[in-house]
C-alpha cells in the first residue's frame, strides 16, 4: 500500500493496433530501415524518450543538464505521445537502436518485456537501490524487474473549480445534481455554454473508474477479458445517461475539449490526472481535488487505474555505456529528483525516503491523491490489456453514439477481445 503519514499511476490509454508477437515478426523486416532512420547513438550522448507533459519535460531538461555537467556527457530527451512512443520504441529497438532510457506508464512493460526490448534491472541494480522504493514503485513481470519509477499514480481524480463548486460531490447522485445546476445555455441559442462536467468521455481509460464502481473490471487474474458482465452493461448505461438523459456533458468531449472548457471556467468539474494539475495551478484556477465519487447505485467507490510512471533500460546496452545509463537512471529516480517533481506537479514519489518529507506529508493535494490511489486498482501490465483497450474502445463509443445497446456492446467487446488475444498469442 502507498503509505501516507496518517496511515503509517496523457494518460491516454489506447492500443497500438498490432499484436505483440505480430510486431516481433514485422520488426524483422524493418531492421535496416530503423538503423538508417534512427542513426547511431553517439559515444557520449545519452537519450531519454518520454511521454511527459510540458511541465514535466521542463524538469527533466534541468535534471539532464545537471547530470551531464556532473559527468561530462551530453544528455537529450525526445517526447512522443504514448502510442507513438510504444510503436517507435518497438520498431527502433527491434532494429538494434532506440534510446538509452524509455519513460512511460507501467503498462508498457508488458509488450516491451514480452518482446525482450527492455533489460531486467534486478541483474543490474544493487539490492540497496531496489529496496529504497515502495513496492508499488517497482514494475515486475514474470520474476524480473523492468521499470524503476519516479512516481506512483498516473490515476484519475475529480478536479473541481472552487469558485464554481464550493463542496465536491460525495456520490454520483450529488455529482449529477451539481452538474445539472451549472449546465446552462447563457445566450439562448439552444446550445449549452456552460457544463457541469467535462472529461475525455470517449476514451475507455476514463470509463474504467465507473466500471469498477459498478463492480466490474477489464480482466481477471489470468489476463482474460471480463467485459460481458452485468457490471459493464450497467456502467455503459450510466455513461449513456450522463450524456443523453442528464445532458451535463458536452456532446463531443475529447481530452483537449474538456481541458479547454475547464481552463476557461466553462466546466465546473473535470476528471483528469496529475499530469494536468500544474497547468491548472499555473493559470491561477482555484483548483480543488476530490475522490471520483462513489457510485450511488452500488455504494462502491469509483476505481481509477493506478500505475507507475518510470524508466526502463534499452536491452542493447553494454559496457561503459550501460554503466553510465544506470547512473543516470538512479539519478533521475533519486530522492532529490522525485521531490522536485512532487513540489512542482503534486506527484506521489515512489521512494520510501520521500514519504516523511514536509513537501509530501504536509501537502493536501498529494495526500488526497494517495487516498484516491488506495481506492483505485492497479493497472495490469499484461500485454493482453492492449487488446482489451482496442476492442473496448469502439464498442464503448458505439454506446455513446447510440448505435449499440449496452448489452450488445458488452457482448461484442468480450468476443472481440478474446479473438484479439488469441491472435496476439499465436
Amino acid at each position: 500500500m502507498i503509505q501516507s503519514r496518517s496511515a503509517g499511476s496523457h494518460t491516454r490509454a489506447s492500443g497500438s493496433g498490432m499484436g505483440v508477437r505480430g510486431l516481433v515478426g514485422f520488426g524483422g523486416l524493418l531492421c535496416s530501415l530503423v538503423m538508417v532512420s534512427c542513426g547511431p547513438r553517439g559515444a557520449g550522448d545519452l537519450v531519454v524518450w518520454n511521454t511527459m507533459r510540458p511541465e514535466g519535460r521542463a524538469i527533466l531538461d534541468s535534471l539532464l543538464t545537471e547530470f551531464g555537467r556532473m559527468h561530462g556527457v551530453s544528455c537529450a530527451q525526445v517526447y512522443y505521445e504514448p502510442e507513438e512512443l510504444r510503436s517507435n520504441y518497438q520498431i527502433a529497438t527491434l532494429g538494434g537502436s532506440g534510446p538509452d532510457l524509455v519513460y512511460g506508464p507501467g503498462d508498457q512493460v508488458g509488450p516491451f518485456s514480452e518482446m525482450e526490448l527492455v533489460a531486467p534491472l534486478e541483474q543490474l541494480l544493487s539490492r540497496e537501490v531496489v529496496d529504497a522504493f515502495l513496492p508499488e514503485g517497482l514494475v515486475w513481470r514474470r520474476g524480473h524487474l523492468y521499470q524503476l519509477s519516479d512516481q506512483i499514480g498516473n490515476h484519475l481524480h475529480l478536479v473541481y473549480n472552487r469558485a464554481l463548486v464550493p463542496q465536491p460531490p460525495r456520490d454520483t447522485d450529488e455529482m449529477i445534481q451539481i452538474a445539472r445546476d451549472f449546465t446552462r445555455d447563457e445566450d439562448g441559442d439552444g446550445r449549452m455554454d456552460y457544463y457541469g462536467m467535462a472529461w475525455n468521455f470517449e476514451e475507455p481509460f476514463f470509463f474504467v473508474p465507473f466500471l469498477g464502481g459498478f463492480g466490474g473490471w477489464v480482466m481477471d487474474d489470468e489476463a482474460r477479458p471480463t467485459l460481458d458482465t452485468p457490471a459493464t452493461v450497467a456502467a455503459f448505461r450510466f455513461m449513456y445517461d450522463l450524456k443523453f438523459t442528464h445532458r451535463i456533458l458536452p456532446p463531443e468531449s475529447d481530452y483537449d475539449t474538456a481541458d479547454a472548457l475547464f481552463k476557461e471556467g466553462r466546466a465546473a468539474m473535470i476528471i483528469n490526472g496529475p499530469w494536468s494539475w500544474a497547468s491548472y495551478l499555473n493559470m491561477g484556477i482555484d483548483m480543488g481535488l476530490a475522490l471520483i465519487p462513489k457510485v450511488s447505485a452500488t455504494g462502491l467507490w469509483a476505481t481509477p487505474m493506478v500505475s507507475t510512471q518510470g524508466y526502463s533500460v534499452n536491452v542493447h546496452l553494454h559496457g561503459e555505456r550501460l554503466r553510465m545509463v544506470l547512473n543516470l537512471l538512479t539519478y533521475l529516480t533519486s530522492r532529490d529528483a522525485q521531490l522536485v517533481y512532487a513540489r512542482a506537479m503534486k506527484t506521489i514519489p515512489s521512494r520510501l525516503d520521500c514519504m516523511d518529507d514536509p513537501a509530501i506529508a504536509d501537502d493536501e493535494m498529494i495526500q488526497l491523491s494517495m487516498e484516491q490511489a488506495r481506492v483505485g486498482k492497479p493497472m495490469p501490465v499484461d500485454p493482453e490489456l492492449r487488446a482489451i483497450w482496442d476492442t473496448l474502445r469502439p464498442n464503448y463509443q458505439s454506446v455513446l453514439n447510440g448505435t449499440k445497446t449496452p448489452e450488445q456492446a458488452a457482448q461484442d467487446a468480450q468476443r472481440a477481445a478474446e479473438k484479439a488475444i488469441e491472435e496476439m498469442n499465436r
